[in-house]
């Protein structure tokens, strides 16, 4: 197959790329605008496969879309291009209304028309897979309940009011333009290469700067925590063998407390990276003892959502997923990986999760 994956430079996009590359012989056709959380170092590994090709292109630009559709003819459509981070849509919604529902709306035009280009076989195996997020279900408060994918949209923030829209779009085209679409809804996603503006990699660099750790409220906002790599392989068991027109959440059955999330990543940093051993904080101004002393309680984000939590039954029983990693595993892959690539973080452009205490 020849996959055209939108964000592809993103944290989830390259993952998902890394693993194609891995575990298939797919060509993979990668277009990404190259935001501030867009890196082209989370690809080095498959950059030189020549199953591999970028393109930077803004997926508003039906222009360049189009072009890029006929000279790699794509197979499949991965829509993963989005703006994702909350604080940055309620400081200023603009971007994600333009990104998420407009660069959507072109996208899913230039594939309508790309497709009345195609022979019969071709029509028929074509997919446009929609990538969005378990958000746009609003918010399940301290109860039992899951979404599930009939579940009703009740978006909180601007984000995912974007996110919730685009996904009305997709199942539109689907309806009224028969456009082969399928959409997928994922819980929190975390792992290697994940931009420093979210819970877990703000946790993990602000301990091992020294610096505080802002938690939200009193941190009992609970999240399911899905493992990027599970997340990856779910996608695309969803473009080989999803069935038309169906939405299909991808949940990592690990719901946690943020300030559980916290606590644990101290607790694991307080034996990897002792304060003792840490040159970040062997300069004489540190008393702290543990990386706890640093959680720093903050006020909350308007609107916070206290509860998600998937139902992720529907893609177990119908496609035979299911997460591999427990939260145990992943998290300490994780933590690994950032001690060991701290240098991929000095690379990318800090300045843009400073001014954020973080998302989940």
């Amino acid at each position: 197959m020849k996959i055209l994956i939108t964000g592809g430079a993103g944290f989830i996009g390259s993952a998902l790329i890394r693993y194609i590359m891995s575990n298939s012989q797919d060509t993979v056709i990668n277009i990404d605008k190259l935001t501030y959380a867009g890196n082209l170092q989370n690809l080095d590994s498959v950059s030189s496969n020549p199953r591999y090709f970028f393109r930077k292109i803004d997926i508003c630009n039906k222009a360049a879309l189009t072009n890029v559709f006929r000279e790699f003819r794509p197979d499949r459509v991965m829509h993963l291009a989005a703006e994702s981070h909350v604080d940055k849509s309620i400081d200023g919604p603009d971007e994600f209304i333009k990104t998420n529902i407009l660069g959507t709306y072109a996208l899913l035009e230039v594939s309508k028309e790309y497709i009345k280009s195609l022979d019969k076989d071709s029509k028929e195996n074509f997919r446009f897979h929609h990538i969005s997020t378990d958000e746009v279900y609003g918010d399940l408060g301290f109860t039992n309940l899951l979404f599930t994918e009939e579940s009703s949209y009740s978006p909180s923030s601007p984000y995912s009011a974007s996110k919730a829209s685009s996904d009305h779009l997709v199942r539109a085209w689907h309806r009224t333009f028969n456009l082969p679409i399928l959409i997928t809804n994922c819980s929190n996603n975390y792992g290697p290469f994940h931009f420093p503006e979210k819970l877990i990699p703000i946790t993990i660099l602000n301990a091992l700067k020294g610096q505080n750790i802002p938690v939200y409220g009193k941190g009992d906002q609970i999240r399911d925590w899905l493992y990027v790599d599970d997340h990856a392989s779910a996608l695309y068991k969803v473009i080989k063998d999803g069935a038309i027109g169906e939405t299909y959440n991808i949940g990592g059955n690990n719901e946690i407390k943020n300030i559980d999330i916290v606590t644990s990543i101290c607790n694991y940093l307080d034996k990897a990276m002792p304060i003792s051993k840490n040159n970040y904080l062997l300069d004489g101004k540190s008393t702290i003892k543990s990386y706890k002393d640093l959680i720093t309680f903050v006020n909350d984000r308007p609107g916070h959502d206290l509860r998600y939590a998937i139902d992720a039954s529907k893609i177990n029983v119908e496609l035979g997923w299911e997460p591999r990693y427990d939260f145990q595993t992943g998290i300490e892959k994780t933590i690994k990986w950032y001690l060991n690539n701290l240098e991929w973080v000095e690379n990318i452009n800090n300045e843009s999760y400073k001014n954020y205490r973080h998302q989940e």
